[in-house]
């Protein structure tokens, strides 16, 4: 690094413990024009969040309290990687707070998408929430997407850690609803109702698998006359989501109202 800017991106970070939380810990650290204005769990209270990062010690101490936090740090961005059942009062409280907010934990509902939205029009902040961070996973949804006029029929195998609590994935309900609502897609579902044949969203059926050792998988297998298709796309480390998230830290506070997926901002 050759120093912090005058004017950084003050971030601050839920889930800061998580897996996920740790990453955009170091992540944001490690760059000139940010820095760690609060870092927000429940678990390690009062540790150092650069030492549970694996990083020099921040002098930012985990604390429970994301309200006060956000009163205390004044910070510009939040960034969500936390579980279905916290997200919604983190962006409540952000969002009323007038700070931006950068969303990765997957599981939010289309009703919890439209309080979102109705939130950043009540309070004139914006928030993006993506499925994945990905680069190459948001290619392969646009791949997929492009694929699916070609051919009537397809399914999608996703491949996650066996701590992930949502199923199907994020990704994966995004993808079958680009792939069925791209221009001239022709897909229908395919095979009886009996037996594991996964779970139908839209036109795409879906297969979830859930393993340790595993981090962010997806294949689109499509199929049609006398051949198929595989788009895949693997996360072998979770490093592979913090291009997206700085990313989206960067751009987020100059867009207006909710923007979902990433392929907006690349």
């Amino acid at each position: 690094m050759t120093g912090k800017s005058e004017n950084p991106i003050r971030v601050v970070v839920t889930g800061a413990c998580g897996r996920m939380g740790r990453e955009v810990v170091r992540a944001v650290a490690a760059q000139d024009d940010m820095e760690l204005a609060a870092a927000v769990d429940a678990s390690d209270l009062g540790a150092d969040a650069g030492a549970i990062a694996g990083i020099a010690p921040l002098g930012v101490l985990v604390e429970p309290d994301l309200k006060a936090a956000l009163a205390r740090s004044k910070p510009g961005v939040l960034v969500d990687f936390t579980t279905p059942r916290a997200v919604m009062a983190n962006l409540r409280a952000a969002l009323e707070a007038r700070v931006a907010c950068v969303v990765g934990t997957t599981g939010l509902t289309e009703d919890d998408l439209r309080q979102v939205e109705a939130l950043c029009a009540q309070t004139g902040t914006p928030a993006l929430v993506a499925p994945n961070f990905a680069v190459g996973a948001v290619l392969m949804m646009e791949f997929a997407a492009r694929a699916a006029r070609y051919f009537p029929a397809a399914e999608i195998v996703e491949l996650h850690h066996d701590k992930k609590l949502d199923a199907p994935s994020g990704t994966a309900r995004r993808t079958a609803e680009l792939m069925a609502a791209a221009p001239g897609s022709q897909l229908e579902l395919t095979g009886g109702q009996e037996g594991p044949r996964g779970l139908a969203v839209g036109p795409v059926r879906v297969h979830s698998v859930r393993l340790p050792g595993l981090v962010a998988h997806q294949e689109v297998i499509f199929g049609g006359l006398g051949q198929t298709l595989r788009i895949r796309h693997d996360s072998i480390s979770r490093e592979s989501f913090m291009p997206g998230v700085l990313l989206a830290v960067r751009t987020i506070r100059a867009r207006t109202g909710l923007t979902v997926g990433l392929e907006s901002i690349l």
